[in-house]
């Protein structure tokens, strides 16, 4: 049987290119989700992983969709090898089938964990920078307002609930009661 597996990192991101490559090659069985390669506990992949058997073929786009480090990665193809099962990546042209595509497979495996790791370095150089020059990283700090310690007693006076001391101050719910544990620190 061939069956595809097919990834997106994020909600907001389209498989349709990858739906399209699996196209001609006839595939009988997909599992898509859309979930951070980062770990190799995902849903999809797992339900795969159990469902394949010995003479059946996994087609990936690449093998970063399968994985996003060399471990991962030669962790997996084991598993479907160990199963009898070959691995068939359409952009690096990899059939792990063969000895040659085996070659080939931890080749790009490490490959990929090397760039994962220069783009996570290059990241943690950026932030640091920033902070050099005391930029704001990430979403700005909500600090304790007027609005909310008005929402606050309203809210423990009983007048209102939190839902609405939430709205009448502006707050997420987590925000709201991160605020209030702060709050209720300062005051006792």
């Amino acid at each position: 049987m061939k069956v595809a597996y097919i990834r997106v990192s994020s909600a907001d991101q389209n498989e349709q290119r990858q739906l399209e490559m699996m196209k001609e090659h006839l595939i009988e069985k997909f599992y898509t989700e859309k979930i951070s390669g980062a770990t190799k506990e995902r849903p999809k992949l797992i339900e795969m992983l159990s469902f394949v058997r010995e003479g059946d073929s996994v087609y990936i786009e690449s093998f970063s969709r399968l994985a996003r480090n060399t471990v991962d990665l030669l962790s997996i193809v084991k598993d479907l090898s160990d199963k009898g099962v070959a691995l068939v990546s359409l952009k690096e042209r990899i059939d792990t089938s063969t000895p040659q595509g085996k070659l080939m497979l931890t080749i790009f495996g490490a490959l990929y964990e090397f760039e994962r790791d220069l783009i996570k370095e290059r990241q943690a150089e950026g932030i640091a920078v920033a902070r050099m020059n005391n930029k704001q990283i990430g979403r700005p700090r909500v600090e304790i307002s007027e609005a909310f310690k008005k929402a606050y007693k309203q809210w423990k006076d009983g007048e209102i609930t939190a839902v609405k001391a939430m709205e009448l101050s502006k707050l997420t719910k987590p925000t709201f009661y991160r605020l209030v544990k702060e709050y209720e620190v300062k005051i006792n």
